[in-house]
């Protein structure tokens, strides 16, 4: 019986897949299984007798020996070397990567150790692979992002040249002709800045550029907010655009849930003939706050509910013809919906319309006070109506062109290029308004331009902040109720109403 029991043991220990030696107190091998002869490379009847150290390099031989020494000390179950790279040594010589288990065992008053040997050459390999890879993915994000934030900076300039170009000649030409060309011009413009807004939105999600920052915010004031920012688009469709929004607070990031709502209330206006546009809100279960945006449009027909989301997919658009778009509006939503964890919804019927419905978590509800230094801004600062901008932009094209606009439209204009110009300026001639690019030469930024000019000028300054950064920096501007952060590339009319909206305010 005993005897068929060790046969078992024997043929047990044979058959397993991981090479296995037991060892005495002493370091030697006294039984091994047919899988050391694969691994190692040396006859069953070679490797029982020897000292275990022979199956590693020469150089861990001896450390090994004080280590099996501490070990059989302190029996217990574990692996061997944890943290370390462990290696064995063939008969030919060469080296390859293991993971080794040890296991005591009881044999009466003798001290034995088994040892389960693994080859781990290919995790090794594919580990090794992983971590190149992963690296290599790093340096592509961070090669995508800096792309992202020049691209985002350099690629709208010229759109931002052209558009206010545009702007100034329409106000120059009197002839029906050229103001026919001119209205080409800038709807081709539009279109342009539309498509590389939309695709450079889509990029910075994706390459993981856009950090949510959240905070607590009123959502009703958001939607009033949008409300006058298509309150044209939508008059010109012959549309009702309203707003139904009980003062709650959200919390999540105002300016990327300002982006998603940009893009229903846009998509909604688009595909709406007749009737209506609703920006409501009311509260979720588990106190969440729902904004719907419900429109009575064409509708979507239920079997390509599942594509809406999609590149480039457009309902009931037919591929290569004439798109009012490009079908990016919604797939960013998606990428941004995820980016923040929210919920949105959507339930449509053909003919009547649609309604997409945001779910935000609740936020705490803060006081409606401005911000002030309790100084007013100050008038004009020279004689007549003609009102003193001081614009701030490094980019020496779209300065030229700015600078042409506010002067045909009557402003008065000091242009510089950056930070210490601009103070020189200010402390000569305190401008009534203050424009500022947000990324400016020399790592400069329009926000310490704002603050530098208001220290000089001795008040909360009225400013616009052009840029198409999201940072927080930027966000925290927009509680001040004297600046306005518009997004490049701005067109002429609505840079023109911003600065007219500022002086009347």
């Amino acid at each position: 019986m005993l005897q068929a029991s060790g046969e078992l043991a024997r043929s047990a220990l044979d058959a397993a897949p991981d090479a296995m030696i037991i060892i005495d107190d002493q370091g030697i091998i006294r039984f091994a299984n047919r899988q050391i002869t694969a691994l190692f490379g040396y006859a069953h009847d070679d490797v029982v007798g020897r000292r275990v150290e022979d199956l590693m390099p020469e150089r861990f031989r001896k450390r090994h020996v004080s280590h099996r020494q501490d070990y059989t000390a302190a029996l217990r179950l574990r692996p061997m070397g944890a943290g370390l790279a462990l290696f064995g040594r063939r008969q030919d010589g060469t080296e390859f990567p293991v993971e080794i288990s040890l296991s005591p065992i009881a044999a009466g008053d003798n001290v034995l150790v088994a040892a389960a040997i693994r080859d781990v050459t290919d995790s090794k390999r594919i580990e090794s692979e992983l971590r190149a890879a992963q690296q290599s993915a790093d340096r592509a994000n961070q090669a995508k992002s800096r792309f992202l934030a020049t691209a985002s900076h350099d690629l709208r300039q010229p759109l931002q040249t052209l558009g206010l170009l545009s702007g100034s000649l329409r106000r120059i030409v009197s002839d029906p002709e050229a103001q026919e060309a001119l209205s080409q011009q800038d709807q081709a413009i539009d279109a342009m800045a539309r498509l590389l807004n939309a695709l450079l939105d889509i990029s910075k999600v994706e390459s993981g550029a856009i950090r949510p920052d959240p905070s607590d915010f009123e959502v009703a004031a958001l939607l009033q907010g949008l409300r006058r920012d298509f309150a044209g688009l939508a008059a010109r469709k012959g549309l009702e655009l309203r707003v139904e929004a009980s003062r709650e607070f959200a919390h999540s990031d105002r300016s990327l849930v300002e982006q998603i709502m940009k893009n229903l209330v846009s998509n909604a206006i688009k595909y709406t003939r007749r009737g209506y546009v609703l920006m409501r809100t009311s509260l979720a279960e588990n106190a969440e706050i729902r904004v719907d945006v419900l429109d009575t449009g064409v509708g979507i027909p239920s079997e390509q509910i599942a594509y809406i989301y999609d590149e480039f997919y457009q309902v009931d658009v037919p591929t290569n013809s004439t798109r009012d778009g490009y079908g990016l509006g919604l797939s960013i939503v998606q990428r941004l919906v995820r980016l923040l964890n929210l919920r949105l919804e959507v339930s449509s019927e053909v003919g009547k319309g649609s309604v997409f419905s945001l779910t935000l978590p609740t936020g705490v509800t803060q006081s409606s006070t401005s911000p002030t230094d309790g100084r007013k801004t100050p008038t004009a600062a020279v004689p007549g109506d003609r009102r003193h901008v001081l614009l701030v932009e490094d980019d020496a094209a779209v300065r030229d062109a700015t600078r042409m606009l506010l002067r045909v439209e009557g402003y008065r204009v000091t242009a510089v290029s950056g930070l210490a110009e601009a103070l020189r300026s200010a402390k000569v001639d305190a401008p009534d308004l203050l424009i500022t690019d947000y990324h400016l030469a020399e790592g400069e930024l329009g926000t310490e331009v704002i603050a530098a000019v208001r220290q000089a000028v001795g008040c909360r300054l009225k400013t616009v902040l052009v840029t198409g950064d999201t940072s927080s920096a930027v966000k925290n501007m927009e509680s001040d109720p004297g600046v306005r952060i518009t997004s490049k590339p701005i067109n002429a009319e609505a840079l023109l109403k911003v600065l007219s909206d500022l002086l009347h305010q």
